[in-house]
């Protein structure tokens, strides 16, 4: 039984880069043994000894470990928890027994995937099962794509209370972004890469931004793939890079939401071209980082973004709301984002299982605990 687990949360892959911030978040946080019980996992005790030490994280505080390549101590880490938060990345090579471990013992699984072919065969392959077993299965809980997801669930709650209904036309704009890139992201971009060489038609799930949506298709969407003017902003706007991943986790949680949106919904996510504010990536392709290595301290301390999100009314009336974080976006905001929506989720035993997107299942409460806990702030402007 979930409720009879030994810990609410394991962290797997907490000797990882972001399951390190993850732990941290947690251990200063939270302490150990408090309202939150929580645990670290990996491959090698040494190495959680270690990490735990190194992160001040108290002596008591749980180790298991549990390996990706030894189902049976997958197995055994999930009969352990409410839930396993996974930063052990590419999920396409090292996620596909963990989730169905989860799915099969009702155990809730989050982790901050960017990779929609393997979440589009994971939907496909455990939707239906995990809504049987209870399991909460939630991909995309980091900077993609709950700022974006949660965005577009703010604008439209702002028009429900300013325009009397939600809108059919949400446009995101990236206005600033200050950050870097961890060796595990560009893993998983190479992995992805690879998997399309192999299998060219994956490419028609990366180009689709209903790619998750299984069995619906919307209006057709803007490319969002050339420099345009936007007037709501009164600035030029180009492509942005997180747009393929979030587009489809905004698209799929509006189908999980009953298509509270609409079904002629149109969403599309460009970024300020502004050499002052620059909305993109600290990348330097020739010295990317290897897996476990990532942005300085001082750099994820002084990292943030600031995206708008502008609900267009049929009759053309509008509002605008802004999606704020106080740390680098894929790191410092990242490792507080699953954390917290991690809590959130334990805690609301009401979500049905299945497989989620996180703004879908926890609406409201999840943006108020971001808020308080996680450096995000999410704010109406016009």
């Amino acid at each position: 039984m979930k409720d009879a687990a030994e810990f609410d949360i394991i962290v797997y892959g907490a000797t990882g880069f972001t399951g390190r911030l993850v732990a941290e978040h947690l251990a200063a946080r939270y302490g150990v043994g408090g309202k939150v019980k929580w645990a670290m996992a990996g491959r090698s005790r040494e190495k959680l000894e270690a990490v735990r030490d190194e992160i001040g994280a108290p002596k008591d505080t749980p180790l298991v470990v549990a390996d990706a390549a030894d189902p049976a101590s997958l197995n055994a880490m999930v009969g352990r928890a409410k839930a396993i938060v996974s930063t052990v990345g590419p999920y396409q090579l090292y996620g596909s027994d963990l989730v169905a471990a989860c799915v099969a013992a009702g155990t809730d699984y989050l982790d901050l995937c960017g990779e929609p072919n393997w979440m589009a065969e994971m939907i496909g392959a455990h939707h239906a099962a995990a809504q049987k077993s209870g399991a909460r299965i939630l991909f995309s809980c980091g900077f993609d794509s709950i700022p974006f997801e949660l965005g577009v669930f703010f604008a439209q709650e702002t028009a429900k209370a300013r325009l009397g209904g939600v809108v059919p036309r949400v446009k995101g704009r990236m206005r600033r972004l200050k950050g870097g890139l961890s060796g595990g992201t560009a893993a998983s971009g190479r992995a992805t890469m690879e998997a399309i060489q192999k299998n060219p038609a994956l490419l028609a799930v990366m180009v689709d931004p209903f790619a998750l949506t299984p069995g619906f298709k919307g209006p057709e969407q803007p490319r969002g793939d050339a420099v345009e003017r936007d007037e709501d902003l009164g600035a030029e706007v180009g492509p942005f890079m997180m747009a393929a991943i979030n587009t489809k986790n905004v698209h799929r949680s509006n189908l999980l939401q009953g298509h509270a949106y609409g079904t002629d919904f149109v969403y599309d996510e460009m970024a300020v071209v502004d050499p002052n504010a620059p909305a993109s990536f600290a990348v330097d392709a020739a010295n990317s980082p290897k897996p476990g290595e990532g942005p300085s301290k001082e750099e994820r301390e002084t990292g943030f973004y600031d995206a708008a999100f502008i609900g267009i009314a049929a009759d053309g009336r509008k509002v605008r709301v802004a999606v704020k974080g106080d740390k680098d976006p894929g790191y410092g905001s990242t490792s507080k984002m699953i954390a917290e929506t991690a809590i959130c989720l334990v805690n609301a035993p009401d979500v049905p299982g299945g497989v989620w997107v996180p703004g879908a299942a926890l609406g409201d409460r999840l943006i108020e605990r971001l808020q308080q806990n996680a450096g995000l702030s999410f704010e109406v402007e016009a």
